[in-house]
């Protein structure tokens, strides 16, 4: 019999790129058989709040076991209270981390973050990068599971040429780093005056405003699509070849696994876990945060030499095989059953 899951997490933008974990990972456990609850897709933080406890309080004596969706910012306290509620109850719980800025969640809140993750059945990392901090921290009961993604609906287009057309996918956020795409666009336009960028994700703090703002007076030949979902921006990629990744803080997004199982070229600053989901010069390039100048470098260097382009994709492809759900289902049947 499979287990009865409470999944917690902030389901705000099903079918999108920018949705949480749960939009995702909830349909394919149901598809393997577990029984799944989730909370909350309201926007209002207090009744988002209200309905993760209360649905632990209905249902706490027919859980096996409960997922919280854990990131570093605000969604950190939602997570914590959710794991009292669970111990109030003697449920076990799984925090899911996905935050790139969790180490810093980890120094700051330090007994908040104790009695989260130190009462936890288990700690899910998604990559290396995050297993390595929370181990330093004194956390035993850690597993390395990698974020999944389903394969074939992100299909490999073979990239033999590249031209100067880039894309950008992700939250309008200062953390992001937006403006770097738009500069980096601005110092490439030098060579390669066609050059082009498309931008795919919705406003979160001014940014998207202060990036349209940016192009018009530069002159820049960009295209802003807003939020998509993912296989609209999968469709959208076909018309790119070169994947910016321009985040001063970051773990292992998924919209990176993404677009390297599309084929797509992945030029990124080297922040948080990327060094452990990108080999430089193997399966993309990373570069220093904040230096348009390195990124531009990179992005010539593959339009130059297309050979390396290719090589790149086709190696991130093979990487991102071991990200697809049917492999990465296999970890989490052994962890939950």
């Amino acid at each position: 019999m499979k287990k009865k899951i409470l999944y917690i997490g902030n389901d705000l933008n099903i079918n999108s790129f920018t949705a949480t974990y749960i939009s995702f990972f909830s349909k394919v456990l149901k598809k393997e058989g577990y029984q799944v609850r989730t909370a909350s897709n309201k926007n209002n933080k207090a009744l988002r709040l209200i309905e993760m406890l209360g649905l632990i309080a209905k249902y706490h004596k027919t859980t096996d076991i409960v997922l919280i969706d854990t990131y570093g910012a605000m969604n950190f306290y939602y997570a914590y209270l959710v794991a009292k509620a669970c111990q109030l109850y003697n449920l076990d719980y799984i925090p899911i981390l996905h935050g790139g800025n969790l180490p810093t969640r980890l120094e700051e809140s330090k007994s908040f973050s104790d009695n989260l993750f130190g009462n936890a059945k288990m700690n899910v990392a998604p990559s290396q990068f995050l297993y390595s901090i929370f181990k330093k921290s004194g956390y035993n009961n850690l597993q390395i599971i990698p974020n999944a993604i389903e394969l074939n609906k992100f299909p490999f287009k073979e990239r033999t040429g590249f031209t100067p057309k880039l894309l950008w996918v992700r939250r309008f956020q200062e953390r992001y780093n937006p403006m770097m795409a738009l500069k980096v666009l601005e110092s490439l336009k030098k060579s390669f005056p066609e050059a082009e960028l498309c931008m795919v994700g919705p406003e979160k703090d001014g940014s998207l405003q202060k990036c349209k703002i940016y192009a018009e007076k530069n002159n820049l030949n960009v295209k802003f699509t807003g939020k998509l979902k993912k296989k609209e921006w999968a469709k959208v990629s076909e018309d790119y070849d070169i994947f910016l990744n321009t985040t001063n803080i970051d773990n292992t997004p998924i919209s990176v696994i993404e677009a390297m199982a599309l084929g797509l070229v992945i030029v990124s600053t080297d922040v948080g876990g990327m060094h452990h989901l990108i080999e430089d010069k193997r399966e993309g390039f990373l570069v220093p945060s904040r230096d348009e100048a390195a990124m531009t470098a990179a992005i010539i260097k593959i339009l130059e030499t297309p050979a390396l382009g290719a090589q790149m994709a086709s190696q991130a492809r093979a990487k991102v095989e071991n990200f697809g759900w049917n492999v990465v289902k296999e970890e989490w049947n052994k962890l939950l059953e």
